[in-house]
């Protein structure tokens, strides 16, 4: 099994031996880097791919949250602290959990066994995508209690409504639960825009647009006011 790789921040010396006795005690954990300044975590975090971060948020010249929202595109991350006043920011910046020193063992193997059930969740997410991409100009779809083959250049408009999305196309229309933006994942953003809500269509397959709406096969689709810019840079 492949090891979660962890670095580990803080600006207390003794925290950072904490976390490196506690991580050392679990087999799925590898303590890649201890970091004393924010700084330095920066440096490695631009080198070196990170799973999961335990941050701590009282630090000098640059706190936990101000470092969290620096990066780009953080990695998973258990916040450590003194401070319980910190809790809601912290989770509104989607934290894994909220851990206060003194840091008990059993509660930090909970949040790491949270932090390592959505590892392997975003990783099973990342397969479906790929095993599902576009081969062949076909997507598959799960329909029901059906998988079906659908061709994508026959798709003319896909339509969300309030408990299903519909794939319009001129011989059929196939209902599935997967979401717009699923879908939308799948299909190629060249060749597919979202212009409502409710609706991803086809530009090729735009025959004309009047106002708010555009016309595919006789049928009129509003355009929302969101996304009215973007379809007019796309087909100018």
């Amino acid at each position: 099994m492949t090891k979660i790789q962890c670095l580990a921040i803080d600006d207390e010396r003794l925290a950072l031996e904490v976390m490196e006795a506690y991580i050392e005690r679990i087999p799925f954990l590898h303590l890649a880097q201890l970091c004393a300044k924010p700084m330095q975590a920066l440096e490695f975090l631009a080198r070196n791919p990170i799973d999961l971060l335990f941050l701590d948020i009282e630090m000098p010249g640059l706190n936990g949250l101000e470092f969290l929202q620096a990066i780009k595109t953080p990695p998973l991350v258990i916040l450590t602290t003194a401070y319980p006043q910190f809790a809601v920011d912290a989770f509104e910046l989607n934290v894994v959990d909220y851990l206060l020193k003194p840091i008990p063992f059993s509660r930090f193997l909970t949040a790491v066994q949270k932090a390592q059930a959505q590892l392997s969740e975003n990783q099973q997410r990342n397969q479906n995508l790929t095993e599902t991409k576009p081969l062949d100009g076909n997507i598959f779809i799960k329909s029901g209690s059906k998988t079906v083959r659908v061709d994508v250049q026959e798709i003319l408009f896909i339509e969300g409504k309030k408990d299903h999305v519909m794939l319009h196309t001129r011989q059929s229309q196939i209902t599935t639960q997967l979401s717009l933006s699923s879908l939308m994942e799948k299909l190629s953003s060249d060749q597919f825009l979202r212009i409502h809500r409710s609706f991803i269509v086809a530009l090729n397959k735009i025959e004309s647009i009047e106002r708010n709406r555009v016309m595919i096969d006789k049928k009129e689709i509003p355009i929302g006011e969101f996304y009215r810019e973007d379809l007019f840079k796309r087909i100018s």
